[in-house]
């Protein structure tokens, strides 16, 4: 900013470039209600997993509830890279344990791959919700 300024306004540049960074560290953000934020930022990962067609879906008609299945709305391209994003993921000794717990259930491959699709869509919100980059055990051990 301090070399940008001075070229678009030569007279005043450097002074705004001062005044502008004071500025900013002087300001504090208060938030009310962190208490419902605690409450809040969960909804949001379960509403972003909804939004890529990755939350189950209640089958109901009146009184009859006929269980669960895989949403068909959402962002199609979101799930699909979701998926694929899964699928890839088999290689790594962490999501190929989780596919193969579900598996275990009595999970089918499909059924599973959703699970870690909407597992990574967990993970994903995490590294958005906290500002971090993905790291595996491997990584966190070193």
């Amino acid at each position: 900013m301090a070399t940008r300024l001075p070229k678009l306004a030569p007279r005043m540049g450097r002074r705004l470039a001062e005044e502008i960074t004071q500025a900013l560290g002087e300001q504090t953000v208060v938030v009310v209600g962190t208490n419902a934020a605690a409450t809040v930022l969960p909804r949001l990962a379960e509403h972003l997993a909804a939004y890529a067609g990755l939350a189950p879906v209640t089958r109901r008609s009146g009184s009859s509830i006929r269980g669960e299945h895989p949403s068909r709305r959402g962002n199609k391209t979101l799930k699909r890279a979701l998926f694929l994003s899964a699928f890839a993921a088999l290689r790594d000794p962490v999501s190929r344990t989780y596919y193969d717990r579900k598996i275990a259930q009595g999970k089918r491959h499909n059924q599973a791959l959703i699970a870690c699709a909407r597992r990574r869509c967990d993970v994903l919100f995490a590294m958005l919700r906290d500002g971090t980059l993905y790291e595996t055990e491997h990584q966190l051990a070193a």
